[in-house]
């Protein structure tokens, strides 16, 4: 039995950046009841050669806009990477949510063997759909959530595998 792609990765992006979302909440939350700063908390870093948390939920955004928008056939938003708050982290991941929401599930669904080519600064990756989604964009997506997860548990905020994982 194979697994949708909508199954493997729409519903997937959604549920997690939500579960991002509230995190983000009770990351607030600490920060105010601490009096940390936002960008104390937003530029905190597991180690030197890692993203803070920001950066964390900027490329959670993008690895999901972009797994959508290389399967479906349209345009991902152009998102500026310059959010400094909280509130504009909620924002982008509610623009995100909305992108996804938006396309079509049939758009998602066909040929799992045609090519997906992912291009960088200095190269690119190329994979079929199936592997783009198993071996790229769902580990990537889940890699930064799961980071930012554990920047805010670093921090001392209240959080645990239930505020990870989300409701039924």
């Amino acid at each position: 039995m194979s697994a949708s792609l909508y199954g493997s990765t729409a519903a997937q992006f959604v549920r997690g950046l939500k579960n991002l979302s509230a995190l983000l909440e009770k990351g607030a939350a600490w920060a105010k009841e601490n009096g940390k700063s936002e960008e104390e908390v937003l530029n905190t870093r597991l180690a030197d050669d890692m993203y803070p948390l920001a950066r964390q939920v900027q490329i959670t955004s993008d690895m999901s806009k972009g797994a959508i928008a290389r399967l479906s056939g349209v345009a991902a938003p152009a998102m500026e990477d310059n959010e400094v708050t909280f509130a504009e982290l909620q924002e982008r991941i509610a623009k995100t949510l909305r992108f996804i929401e938006s396309v079509d599930v049939a758009k998602l669904e066909g040929d799992e063997s045609r090519e997906i080519v992912v291009k960088g600064k200095n190269h690119e990756l190329k994979f079929t759909a199936h592997s783009y989604v198993t071996v790229f964009a769902v580990p990537n997506f889940y890699f930064h959530i799961t980071t930012a997860y554990n920047i805010l548990r670093h921090l001392g905020v209240n959080i645990g595998k239930a505020d990870f994982i989300g409701g039924n």
